[in-house]
């Protein structure tokens, strides 16, 4: 391989098709049906992309890529196969090698785990994974703005639970001030977190959030690093997989500085079973990956779509790609014909190539190529002999990839998930907060209310009291003056016990009152007849 090239094969004729390292960053296109060589030829070109000093990130959708790691063997069956392509194509220093490869898995199992926060994914790019439709991804604007007034991270799906219920909770205030929220919308968005959660989206968002500088990389030899994302268990989750490669294209976009065309790419970027990024896609979000796709290239990044038939990529996304590949397609049906006719009239025409026919009729390792020249133009057409990789074909045990994964520079680094304070835990703590203050007021409330009823218990106790001593004072004097008039009838009747006559004093006063009479009638009588006398006779003088 010659500086600034990347040998892709050699046609029939024994002319050598390369790339151009300078023009790698305008993009490019792998297509093919199943199995017709895309992966090898993958393979092929993101080895030598690594061994020019440029980092490569590649999805390993089938498994079977990971092998890329490893030197291929001569005591494989396929040795033979790929001894006789290279002296084919007149490769006299082929020979099998390893390559500097990084395990990554978004679920944390076959390799590092790679997380992003909530916050840097956006809400674009979480309305798209969770397919909101326009009023919900309003009310998940609005829970994003939210949060940022407030100074609360939204790290991961936690968070954003919590900040939806939040919202939803003071709707009535949120709407006066943003816009309508409803909580039908909040409870449509909850619904589609939960579905995330349990395809393992919980995994993906949070902290250690992947450094994207660590998958723009060399070796201590100067090689790229090989990024291989494990992707066989993500591909059950096809919306997941999808809205994670556009992130990850957009968090480099946004990084990187700008360098217009440099002398190599700053790092490839291969996108395999890109239909699942345009399936049902809406226009909006197509015009997104357009835009990002194109204005990427400036970053020194090359973006290449791997998929099984070139239709697959929206025409506005086809025509920012300008190395293409193009293994067999099998003209069965009319969609098929139709990917045939499209791939055809995309490559610049070349004498004695019919583009139509070649398409059919292309073997296993065989593909139709037009490079982009150093001055830009595309180069006609050529039916080419893809160069054999000299990894290994097929994929790594696990106990190889469990060594490669622990002699990782990454090592340690993501393996263990972070829980920092963030919304969830700073609006659990707002209610926390509020809960003890209702409590609190409850608490003071039930105080008060206690300490009235014991004060009236008291007041009627004091009143109780006071009758009981007026009671008591009552009786008391009652009995002050029972006492007094026993002790004035006793006084009285000891007076007069005192006054009665003894007997003696009885019969002397008896015999006193005897004489007395006995006198008295004696002087009456005398008196009596005087006084008659004196009256009769004055009676009769007159």
């Amino acid at each position: 391989m010659a500086d600034g090239e990347i040998l892709i094969g050699a046609s029939a004729d024994g002319v050598r098709q390369v790339m151009n390292l300078k023009r790698a960053n305008r993009h490019g296109l792998i297509a093919g049906a199943t199995g017709t060589g895309k992966t090898v030829t993958l393979q092929t070109i993101a080895e030598q992309f690594s061994q020019a000093g440029v980092p490569v990130f590649v999805s390993d959708v089938k498994g079977d890529l990971s092998g890329i790691a490893m030197a291929g063997s001569a005591a494989t069956p396929m040795h033979a196969t790929l001894a006789a392509r290279a002296a084919e194509i007149g490769l006299t220093d082929w020979a099998y090698a390893p390559n500097p490869v990084v395990f990554w898995d978004l679920f944390g199992k076959q390799g590092h785990p790679i997380r992003t926060t909530v916050s840097e994914m956006g809400p674009i790019l979480l309305a798209r994974l969770m397919d909101l439709n326009a009023v919900q991804e309003g009310v998940l604007a609005i829970a994003f703005r939210v949060a940022d007034e407030g100074g609360m991270l939204l790290l991961d799906l936690a968070d954003l639970q919590a900040m939806l219920a939040h919202i939803a909770e003071n709707a009535a205030e949120l709407t006066a001030k943003y816009g309508n929220v409803t909580r039908q919308s909040v409870g449509a968005i909850q619904r589609q977190l939960l579905q995330l959660e349990s395809q393992g989206g919980d995994a993906f968002f949070g902290e250690p959030a992947l450094d994207i500088h660590d998958f723009i990389a060399v070796d201590e030899n100067g090689r790229g690093n090989i990024n291989v994302l494990a992707a066989d268990s993500l591909m059950a989750s096809p919306r997941l997989y999808a809205t994670f490669l556009l992130w990850l294209l957009s968090e480099l976009f946004e990084t990187l500085p700008e360098i217009g065309d440099p002398d190599k790419p700053v790092l490839v970027f291969f996108f395999d079973e890109a239909h699942l990024l345009f399936d049902a896609a809406p226009p909006a979000l197509i015009d997104t990956i357009e835009q990002v796709v194109r204005l990427v290239r400036s970053k020194g990044v090359g973006v290449y779509f791997v998929t099984q038939n070139p239709i697959d990529v929206p025409d506005d996304v086809a025509g920012q790609l300008g190395n293409r590949m193009q293994h067999a397609l099998r003209a069965f049906t009319a969609r098929d014909q139709k990917a045939v006719r499209a791939a055809a009239e995309t490559f610049r025409a070349s004498p004695g190539v019919d583009v139509a026919t070649a398409i059919t009729e292309l073997k296993v390792g065989e593909a139709l190529v037009s490079m982009l020249l150093p001055d830009g133009s595309p180069s006609p057409v050529a039916r080419t002999l893809v160069a054999p990789p000299g990894s290994r074909l097929g994929p790594v045990t696990d106990k190889e990839r469990a060594l490669l994964v622990s002699v990782s520079p990454y090592a340690g680094k993501y393996d263990e998930a972070i829980d920092r304070e963030s919304a969830a835990e700073m609006l659990a703590a707002k209610a926390g907060d509020a809960e003890a203050a209702v409590e609190r007021a409850a608490a003071d409330a039930a105080a008060a209310r206690e300490q009235a009823a014991q004060a009236k218990l008291d007041a009627a106790r004091e009143k109780d009291d006071a009758r009981l001593a007026q009671v008591a004072d009552r009786a008391a004097a009652r009995a002050e003056a029972a006492q007094a008039k026993a002790e004035e009838r006793a006084r009285i009747a000891a007076e007069r016990e005192a006054a009665r006559p003894t007997m003696v004093d009885k019969m002397v006063q008896s015999a006193a009152r005897s004489a007395a009479s006995s006198v008295g009638r004696q002087v009456a009588g005398r008196f009596g007849a005087q006084l008659f006398r004196g009256l009769l006779g004055g009676l009769f003088k007159g």
